[in-house]
C-alpha cells in the first residue's frame, strides 16, 4: 500500500495535527469521548477526527466507532470537511458529517479557534448483532459540544436571559445576575454572537454498510430490496427481496424497476463510447498483467497495441464492451447482451436520483475491473482488492490514477457521472429528511439497443 500512500491515493487530504495547541485540544476531546489519550505529537485525522496513526498506537482502528455504530467525531478545524472518512461502516456518514460542518461553518470556525468540538452520530441502535437490526436504523441525529461545554452553557445562559427579561423583579435578583455573569465568562456575549449549532436529523433508508460482509439496503424505493456482497443474511428479515451479487438478472431488474440506472452510451452530455473504451483498457490491463506483462507507465496507445497482439487472452467483458462501442460509433448491428453477460453492468451508470452515489457504489462492485470507478465510488473495496493484484497491475493502476485521474478529478467525475456531486469535498449533496420514492419514467431498456434482452426477460 506504500505506493498508494506516496502518490496521495491513500490517506490523501487528511488534516495534519502538529501544533501543541491542537494536540492538546484533541486529547481533551479524546478523553471526553473515550477516556483515552495519545502520546503522539504529530498525526493526521480524517473528517471525523479519526487518525490512522493513533489507531495503530492504541491497537484499535475503531476507537471512535465502537462496534461500527454511532460514529463519534472530533473537529479541530472546519478544513476537515475536505477530508475522507476512513474505516467507513455506513455509506452516508461522510455526507452527514460534511453537511453538518458546512451548515454550521461560521459557528464551528469560532468554536474551534479555542477548543475542539466533540460529538456523535446517534441513531436508535447501539449494536448490530443481526442483519435484522439494520432495519431499525432510519434516522441519524448529531450531538455535539466543545470539551468545555460551551454550547451547553450557552443554552443555559439563554434560559437565564429569558428569565431576566421576563420576570418583573429580575433586576433585584442578585443570584440570577451573578449566575448570568459567571456563565457569560464561559460563553461570551450570546446576544451579539449567538452560540448555537443546527442539528438536523438525516433520514437513512437507503445505504451501504460494511457489516455482515457488505450489504446494500434499499428501503426508500418503489420496489425495496437488500443486496449482499457475500452470503445472503440468514434469519427472518422484514423485506421481501434479498439478492447476492451472483443473481445478476434479479439485480438488473431491481435497478430497472426503480429507475436507478441508465446506459452510459445513452446518457446525455457524455461521450459514452470514450468511457466504454477506457473501461476496455482497464479490463485489458488486468488480463495482460495476469500474463506477466510490464505495464508500468504504459500510455494508452501502446496498451492498445499490446492488447491487439494478445486478443485471445481477453475476457468476455472486453468483447462485450467492444461490441457496444461499435454499435454506438457506427450504428451497426447491436449486440445481444443480457444482464447475465459479464459486460452488462460495465455499460451502466447511476441515474439522476437521490441514491446515485449508492447505486454507483453497487455498480462499481458489480464491475470490479473498472478500477477508476472502483477507486472513486468504493474505496474500501478498491484497497481490499489492490492487495491481491499482481505487481504489474498495481504499477499500471497507480500510474493511471496519479497521472490521469488525479490531475482533473472534477472533470473526470463529470465526464463519467455527469450529475455526480463532487466527492472531493467541494460540493455537498442533499440529504433529505425523508428519501422520496423514485417516480416511474421512460424505461431506457425499452429503446432499441443492447439492453433489449433485459426487456424481453421482463416480458417473459
Amino acid at each position: 500500500m506504500k505506493r498508494l500512500i506516496q502518490q496521495g491515493l491513500m490517506f490523501g487530504n487528511l488534516f495534519h495535527v502538529a501544533s501543541p495547541a491542537l494536540v492538546e485540544r484533541y486529547n481533551r476531546a479524546l478523553q471526553h469521548l473515550t477516556g483515552r489519550t495519545t502520546a503522539l505529537t504529530d498525526f493526521h485525522v480524517d473528517i471525523s477526527g479519526y487518525s490512522p496513526e493513533i489507531g495503530d498506537e492504541l491497537g484499535d482502528d475503531l476507537y471512535l466507532n465502537h462496534a461500527g455504530v454511532n460514529r463519534q467525531f472530533i473537529l479541530l478545524s472546519t478544513e476537515q470537511k475536505r477530508s475522507p472518512l476512513l474505516n467507513e461502516k455506513f455509506s452516508v456518514n461522510r455526507d452527514i458529517l460534511r453537511r453538518f460542518i458546512t451548515d454550521n461553518e461560521r459557528q464551528l470556525f469560532a468554536l474551534t479557534a479555542t477548543d475542539a468540538v466533540a460529538g456523535e452520530l446517534v441513531n436508535s441502535v447501539f449494536e448490530i448483532d443481526t442483519p435484522a437490526r439494520l432495519f431499525d436504523i432510519h434516522k441519524i441525529e448529531i450531538e455535539a459540544d466543545t470539551t468545555k461545554g460551551t454550547l451547553r452553557h450557552a443554552e443555559h445562559l439563554s434560559e437565564l436571559v429569558d428569565r431576566f427579561k421576563g420576570e418583573d423583579d429580575a433586576w433585584f435578583d442578585d443570584v440570577l445576575i451573578a449566575e448570568m455573569i459567571s456563565t457569560a465568562k464561559q460563553t461570551g456575549d450570546i446576544t451579539r454572537n449567538p452560540v448555537k449549532l443546527k442539528h438536523e436529523a438525516f433520514q437513512q433508508d437507503n445505504y451501504w454498510t460494511a457489516h455482515f460482509g457488505g450489504l446494500y439496503l434499499f428501503q426508500g424505493v418503489e420496489h425495496p430490496a437488500m443486496i449482499a456482497s457475500g452470503d445472503k443474511p440468514t434469519g427472518e428479515l422484514p423485506i421481501k427481496y434479498v439478492f447476492d451479487l451472483a443473481e445478476r438478472n434479479r439485480i438488473a431488474k431491481f435497478l430497472d424497476y426503480n429507475g436507478l440506472t441508465e446506459p452510459v452510451v445513452k446518457a446525455r452530455g457524455v461521450d459514452g463510447a470514450a468511457i466504454l473504451r477506457q473501461k476496455m483498457d482497464f479490463i485489458a490491463a488486468d488480463a495482460l498483467a495476469a500474463k506477466g506483462h510490464d505495464l508500468t507507465g504504459m500510455h494508452r496507445s501502446k496498451l492498445r497495441r499490446l492488447t491487439a497482439k494478445h486478443a485471445n487472452d481477453l475476457p468476455e467483458e472486453y468483447e462485450g464492451l467492444a461490441a457496444m462501442v461499435r454499435w454506438a460509433e457506427s450504428g451497426g448491428r447491436w449486440p445481444r447482451i443480457s444482464s447475465d453477460h459479464p459486460a452488462y453492468f460495465y455499460s451502466l451508470r447511476a441515474a439522476d436520483t437521490p441514491d446515485r452515489n449508492l447505486v454507483n457504489m453497487l455498480l462499481a462492485e458489480l464491475s470490479p475491473l473498472d478500477v477508476r470507478q472502483l477507486f472513486i465510488c468504493h474505496k474500501t473495496l478498491f484497497y481490499q482488492q489492490y492487495r491481491s493484484w499482481p505487481e504489474e497491475k498495481k504499477a499500471y493502476v497507480v500510474h493511471f490514477l496519479a497521472n490521469e485521474y488525479a490531475v482533473d478529478k472534477a472533470g473526470a467525475r463529470d465526464a463519467l457521472f455527469g450529475h455526480e456531486p463532487d466527492m472531493s469535498g467541494g460540493d455537498v449533496p442533499e440529504l433529505p429528511r425523508a428519501m422520496p420514492k423514485v417516480r416511474s419514467r421512460e424505461r431506457m431498456i425499452d429503446r432499441v439497443g443492447p439492453w433489449g434482452a433485459v426487456a424481453r426477460e421482463r416480458k417473459r
